[in-house]
């Protein structure tokens, strides 16, 4: 179903571009070797490079152009071998430069497409204009003083991905899936943690409506978004602002807004500048950026399996769609997974994990890098109930005593006595019992009321404590009842 915004006027379509800034994954900045950690103590990261002193001259990190290159290899992007880093030429305090070093006229990586899901299952083709290499600003902060503002330089210089994709999307619910989709193949890849609430992945969103059918109209941006759901209700509140505005007669005028996230609502940031604003010219203390064709190559060859094409092989393993898509949301969840699936049954290790681990992780707010129950420990616990050593009722309980101990699940069972009975000669006993105590349901489901078939394999499971093999409590008590 085709999103609009109904207005009096009729229904209006919404046309959303995102610019990304991801922070590349690296040790050192992108011109200098200060380091990039997150949350040093402040202007504790911070060259001479980056400070802007006269004389200080740049020079590239090449594993940060590495990053780049990964990057738009699983972007399926064209990789420049030519490409060039241009001043582009502001002031603000935080920028000591006075100019940010680019990729204006020649970026490093041009077209890709990225394919989002959504919910209703469809599948889009999202394209990729290109994605450039720049350094990041500093930091200002105005509430360290009532009159004066401080900055912090650790941020100057780190390296940042701006990723630009087409105007492709056409509501607040493709935004997502496209901003979801582009981390998760960042965090594959490796090139970019995106930890959003650090700052190190944010967006710029491009908001215009139209009528359908029509051109284009004006655009406005959306400043420094910092979150998937913000994101999206940015693009929700910046068109219906929009559709206001054209249907009161008046007109949308280009420009760059922020989200107030308390509010709901965008707000007038300044003008919207053009490229001739900032007086791009090529970088005269840096060469030409020229890559080799082999080197390329090498960085491909080595890319890790992305999600697309892993989602693809757990389905040929029998998984449903559903599941190949939640366990491969996150490379760890995945990795995890395929530790336990090793020499088992797919589908069962899937049960186990999307069911009862990630409800454990869910209720101790853990992710699964952090769970106490290992994957080797998972697979313990499934094996036991393949051999028959315990049910999957007891194997439930099992593994709530192994994320609250982080015992192993061998000797839990042993030291609690929960080894399932398949002794058929206890198990007809226990029948015997509960048949002479309900001897009118017994009657009844001897006349027909086969119904009562469940209650009987209850109470008999209640009689032993929950350890009989359940298939032999099934067998036997279909036996006995005749």
């Amino acid at each position: 179903m085709t999103y609009t915004i109904e207005g009096h006027t009729g229904p209006w379509e919404v046309v959303i571009g995102l610019e990304v800034h991801a922070q590349v994954t690296s040790q050192a900045k992108l011109f200098s070797g200060a380091a990039t950690e997150f949350g040093a103590a402040p202007n504790s990261q911070v060259s001479f490079v980056d400070a802007g002193f006269p004389g200080m001259l740049p020079v590239i990190n090449e594993e940060c152009v590495a990053q780049a290159v990964r990057t738009g290899l699983g972007l399926k992007a064209e990789i420049h071998l030519w490409s060039r880093f241009d001043r582009k030429n502001y002031f603000y305090a935080d920028l000591p430069q006075g100019y940010q070093i680019s990729q204006f006229a020649h970026p490093i990586v041009g077209t890709g497409t990225v394919e989002i899901t959504l919910a209703d299952g469809s599948t889009k083709q999202i394209g990729i204009t290109r994605l450039h290499l720049e350094q990041d600003a500093g930091k200002s902060l105005h509430d360290q003083h009532p009159s004066k503002s401080f900055i912090d330089l650790n941020r100057s210089g780190v390296a940042l991905m701006e990723i630009v994709s087409e105007p492709d999307m056409r509501s607040p619910e493709e935004a997502g899936a496209y901003l979801t989709k582009l981390r998760q193949i960042l965090r594959y890849l490796g090139t970019c943690d995106g930890n959003m609430d650090e700052g190190s992945m944010r967006a710029d969103v491009n908001v215009s409506v139209r009528k359908p059918g029509e051109g284009f109209r004006t655009r406005c941006e959306v400043k420094n978004v910092n979150s998937i759901r913000f994101v999206m209700q940015a693009v929700e509140a910046e068109a219906r602002r929009q559709v206001e505005l054209w249907e009161e007669g008046g007109t949308v005028e280009q420009e760059t807004r922020l989200f107030d996230t308390g509010r709901g609502v965008t707000r007038s940031m300044r003008s919207k500048e053009d490229a001739h604003d900032y007086r791009y010219f090529p970088d005269p203390d840096l060469p030409p950026l020229v890559l080799a064709a082999d080197w390329v190559e090498s960085l491909k060859a080595a890319l890790p399996e992305l999600p697309d094409a892993r989602r693809a092989r757990y389905v040929a393993m029998g998984l449903s769609p559903y599941d190949a898509h939640v366990l491969t949301l996150e490379r760890e969840t995945a990795a995890f997974f395929e530790t336990v699936a090793a020499g088992r049954d797919a589908k069962t290790v899937a049960n186990w994990v999307t069911g009862d681990f990630f409800a454990a992780l869910n209720r101790t707010g853990l992710g699964v890098e952090e769970s106490p129950v290992s994957a080797d420990a998972l697979g313990e616990l499934l094996d036991l109930i393949a051999d028959r050593t315990i049910n999957g009722k007891i194997a439930k309980d099992v593994l709530a005593i192994m994320f609250e101990t982080g015992e192993r699940p061998g000797a839990i069972v042993d030291a609690r006595g929960l080894r399932q009975v398949v002794d058929t000669g206890a198990i007809e006993a226990a029948i015997d019992q509960v048949m002479a105590a309900n001897a009118g349901k017994v009657a009844e489901y001897r006349s027909g009321k086969d119904k009562l078939f469940g209650f009987f394999v209850g109470q008999v499971m209640k009689a032993m404590q929950g350890k009989g093999n359940p298939a032999l409590v099934n067998e036997v008590l279909k036996q006995k009842l005749g």
